[in-house]
């Protein structure tokens, strides 16, 4: 590295040591911020780092530095746009959102649109801490479409902030969601219940602004956990939708086709999960008018459910199946055994189908644990019974 860009972090240190403590400086050194300012693609992440802390120390220096920054934010000015912006949404819970609002948010819908993973990510950290204030939600209206598209992105973070920002904004119950921008989010959010779209975990991805220890993640969490919190983000924000969403016809296949997928994960052993997809189902079952399915999930009756479902439903028992024959195949035991039990409960509701699928499906279950190969043994035969029963009622 050129002796310019180490005087440069030789003067900045030299300066802060007016304002901080040493101890403060030390802990920079500790997380890697001065290294960091020496190397151009980390040069962002230190300017955030030694935002945060200079935030800890005076907010009126933050702010007027901030707001300082919004013009040649506003004008786009390459060389240094990243770690400004970095900058900005560090501080930006320093700011006035009613003064600076329109401009940040003017700033931070251009990187949206960014073919720069970093800058998007930025975006939506900016996004989190506005989507808060009521009058900023309103006017993120216009974002729709952008954030519509980051939820299918291949960066975790940015589809987690991307379900965040909506939670928040629908959460104030200040705005209602058009039937067609309701239509794409259900579309979009049905994949992510059981995390079927996304791709690798993204490196180096700043913490959402607002935690109390802000850090910065230069490893991804384990792969359970990350689709545990996109489960329990994309069923939250289902709630939130079939609560600010009018009733349309056009949005009752999707909700229908949700109903299997909260049943299941209603069993999930992680209690956040399994708490979120009660809640969606509630919201689901409001949604959809169905009284007694809203009072069993009230009295948190799940064991009741499939009679329930496939009673009140019975022209998509078939469709219902289809659904709940992937978690045959569940690592966790109890999905596995809830599954069978569906499938058994489902079959004396085909009274006019050949469920083949479910024989098939079932067979190669009996070499599993005892517990499973009785329970797949009991259930085919009420299966054979029930295909028997049909076959003689037919002639």
């Amino acid at each position: 590295m050129s002796s310019p860009w180490l005087f440069a972090v030789q003067t900045v240190k030299a300066l802060l040591r007016q304002l901080l403590d040493e101890d403060v400086l030390m802990a920079i050194g500790r997380k890697c911020g001065w290294d960091m300012l020496l190397k151009a693609d980390s040069h962002h992440y230190a300017v955030g780092l030694l935002a945060r802390e200079l935030c800890r120390v005076s907010r009126s220096f933050c702010r007027s530095i901030a707001v300082s920054l919004l013009p040649r934010l506003s004008r786009g000015e390459p060389l240094w746009e990243l770690p400004a912006l970095a900058f900005l949404v560090e501080v930006l819970h320093c700011l006035n959102p009613r003064q600076c609002g329109p401009s940040v948010l003017q700033i931070i819908s251009r990187h949206l649109r960014s073919q720069c993973p970093e800058r998007r990510r930025l975006a939506l950290r900016g996004l989190v801490v506005l989507s808060r204030d009521p009058a900023m939600a309103k006017s993120m209206r216009s974002l729709s479409e952008s954030l519509l598209e980051l939820l299918q992105d291949a960066d975790t973070d940015a589809v987690e902030m991307t379900l965040t920002v909506f939670i928040n904004v629908l959460g104030l119950k200040i705005i209602k969601i058009s039937s067609p921008i309701a239509l794409k989010l259900l579309e979009v959010l049905r994949p992510l219940f059981d995390n079927e779209t996304l791709g690798p975990v993204s490196f180096q991805a700043c913490a959402p602004v607002g935690l109390e220890k802000p850090v910065l993640r230069s490893f991804p969490l384990p792969l359970h956990q990350e689709h545990s919190q996109l489960q329990q983000l994309s069923m939250l924000l289902f709630r939130e939708l079939m609560e600010a969403t009018e009733r349309s016809k056009s949005l009752k296949p999707h909700v229908y086709l949700s109903l299997v997928p909260f049943y299941f994960n209603w069993h999930d052993k992680n209690q956040r999960v399994a708490e979120a997809s009660r809640r969606a189902l509630f919201g689901a079952a409001r949604f959809l008018k169905w009284r007694d399915l809203e009072h069993l999930v009230t009295m948190e009756q799940p064991w009741r459910f499939p009679e329930c479902l496939l009673e009140k439903d019975r022209s998509r028992v078939g469709q219902y199946v289809r659904q709940a024959l992937p978690f045959l195949e569940s690592p966790e035991e109890p999905l596995r055994k809830l599954a069978i039990k569906f499938l058994g409960i489902a079959a004396r509701s085909m009274k006019q189908e050949q469920p083949e699928l479910q024989l098939i499906s079932l067979q190669d279950m009996t070499d599993d644990s005892p517990a499973i190969s009785n329970l797949a043994q009991e259930t085919l035969h009420i299966i054979r019974a029930v295909r028997r029963t049909s076959f003689f009622s037919f002639w």
